[in-house]
């Protein structure tokens, strides 16, 4: 199942507060983590998989890319990623991640940020990617943590007064479709173990070259609203992955 939900009014409408939408890369806690991770981009073609406001793409042409290319099934998010582009050499088009149809070897680096939790077949998108990349070519993806998405509440277990005493984790190797609650929405997401996505990647042909499970900067935690409980529990989940030559 193809999702779009960042098409509906509603659902853009919150999404388009959240703190991220509103000030870019900087607010993002996992930003800084990801950055390093990225292999150096200057003169490189560069695939951004789900790339909604464009922000990842802009970064990319900020270094220097080549070129770069935006997909994303969303409409909205596009629209709003060509609104804060001025830029001939960042191309958006809408397309699922699943429908992937450019030539192999078309691109040095693809990246994706907070996209694959929504999509159900990890290996056949590692696959793809795999097939996309020239030799030495590099994969750098986020996503939700699957200590984060094995419970559908994705929520704390609160205390008597409503203090946060713990997160609780449960039925993590039942794989599969979460319906969850995200932004005032129902949304599916998909639930994986860490080593089914460390596995797809290596099966694709990939070798691993870093993971990070992200905290935030400590310039955030103190100022940005429930921040400090992110060091409680890991929410994201980034892998570094490179195609041998």
């Amino acid at each position: 199942m193809k999702q779009n939900k960042y098409d509906d009014a509603g659902f853009f409408a919150n999404y388009s507060l959240m703190a991220r939408s509103v000030d870019g890369l900087d607010a993002a806690g996992e930003w800084q983590s990801f950055r390093r991770m990225l292999p150096d981009l200057t003169g490189k073609r560069v695939l951004d998989i789900g790339c909604g406001y464009g922000w990842h793409c802009r970064y990319a042409r900020e270094q220097e890319a080549a070129e770069v290319v935006g997909i994303d099934i969303s409409e909205k998010m596009l629209a709003r990623a060509g609104e804060l582009t001025d830029d001939p050499k960042i191309t958006y088009r809408r397309l699922a991640i699943e429908d992937l149809d450019y030539p192999a070897g078309s691109f040095d680096v693809i990246i994706s940020s907070l996209a694959l939790h929504y999509i159900e077949h990890i290996d056949a998108v590692c696959k793809e990617v795999y097939r996309l990349l020239a030799p030495g070519g590099s994969f750098v993806f986020s996503t939700e943590h699957p200590v984060f998405t094995a419970r559908a509440a994705q929520d704390w277990h609160y205390g008597a007064d409503g203090e946060k005493l713990h997160w609780p984790v449960d039925d993590y190797s039942v794989e599969g479709m979460r319906e969850t609650r995200f932004l005032e929405n129902d949304v599916i997401k998909y639930h994986r173990t860490v080593s089914t996505m460390l596995n797809a990647l290596i099966e694709a042909g990939f070798v691993i070259r870093k993971l990070s499970e992200p905290q935030p900067p400590k310039a955030m935690l103190d100022t940005v609203p429930g921040m400090r409980d992110e060091l409680r529990r890991p929410m994201f989940l980034m892998i570094a992955a490179d195609r041998n030559a």
